[in-house]
């Protein structure tokens, strides 16, 4: 693999490092929210209790302000990254349309983010509308990581993706969207649950989903271990099928197999951080997984859209006759 990423141009270096960043700063934030340090800068935005640069801070402060500044790096390089592109693409290329939609979500996730902090919702502050922002929050950050991870395939001389397919086929690739999408959403008020209402033990936490006088968080922190199961089991079906659809190209193969492996660990590693009760680094690597299976299965769809099947070639024949 490091043999492979040599051999890339500057650019398609450039924006696979640019997606490994956002990642950083993406496990950064999970950090940030549970440690209950979201709240380091006080209800302010873009200064940090009114101050460009806080003086004597606290260590939630440190964490809260070292966030921004990893978020405005990553800022500062997908911007630089659309101008790269778009000085060395012509119009009319894909690459030009990722990048762009790259640059419009790490925008949006700037501004979720300061809205959860103006709004007050950090911390261990729960109000009616914060599961609502966190939700977006996630699928602001899974989409930003599309567009990135399409950016960076495209600049490593992937080919052009076609979206004229079977409805089958859309089908199966939207049905994989929902289920990592899902699982995101419950996963957030999973850990939303967690940190507002901590449990000393395993038992005690199971007492609290199924207590009808409990938050409506808790009952619905048990949606996350389910739907996580079943949506991975159906993840590596749905890989299964565009495999085979492609007539088991070996790329799709692959992919699909990474699809297989990232799954399996991720059910393991997420089984393993309920029963520890969700220590903080078992929550970094929990997304990290999560994040990584996103990414493997925007790759396994780009590389099924961009291989030539069967009803293309009748229809470049038809287009020919």
């Amino acid at each position: 693999m490091l043999n492979r990423f040599r051999d890339l141009s500057g650019l398609a270096k450039y924006a696979w490092i640019t997606l490994v960043w956002n990642v950083l700063v993406i496990l950064w934030g999970v950090f940030l929210r549970a440690s209950k340090s979201g709240d380091g800068c006080g209800q302010h935005w873009l200064t940090c209790h009114g101050e460009v640069i806080p003086s004597a801070p606290e260590l939630k402060t440190v964490i809260e302000f070292s966030h921004r500044i990893t978020s405005f790096i990553a800022l500062v390089m997908v911007v630089a990254l659309v101008v790269w592109i778009f000085r060395k693409f012509k119009k009319g290329e894909p690459i030009r349309k990722t990048a762009i939609g790259s640059l419009i979500f790490i925008l949006t996730e700037a501004l979720v983010g300061a809205g959860l902090v103006l709004t007050g919702n950090t911390a261990e502050t729960l109000t009616p509308t914060r599961p609502f922002w966190m939700m977006g929050h996630l699928l602001n950050t899974f989409i930003l990581l599309a567009f990135l991870t399409l950016t960076a395939r495209y600049a490593s001389g992937g080919a052009r993706m076609r979206f004229r397919i079977e409805t089958q086929h859309i089908v199966v690739i939207v049905l994989g969207i929902v289920a990592i999408f899902f699982v995101g959403l419950t996963g957030s008020i999973a850990a939303l649950a967690n940190m507002i209402f901590p449990s000393e033990t395993i038992a005690e936490g199971m007492a609290k989903d199924f207590s009808p006088t409990s938050h409506l968080l808790l009952r619905l922190r048990l949606l996350h271990p389910i739907s996580g199961i079943i949506s991975g089991m159906m993840l590596v079906f749905l890989a299964g099928i565009l495999a085979k659809e492609s007539g088991r190209e070996p790329g799709m193969v692959r992919w699909s197999n990474v699809m297989f492996l990232l799954v399996v660990v991720q059910i393991a590693f997420g089984s393993l951080t309920l029963f520890m009760l969700a220590p903080i680094v078992m929550q970094v690597g929990h997304l990290l997984l999560a994040d990584a299976i996103w990414i493997a299965y925007v790759l396994l769809v780009a590389r099924f859209l961009s291989i030539e099947h069967p009803e293309d070639v009748g229809e470049m024949i038809q287009s020919a006759n």
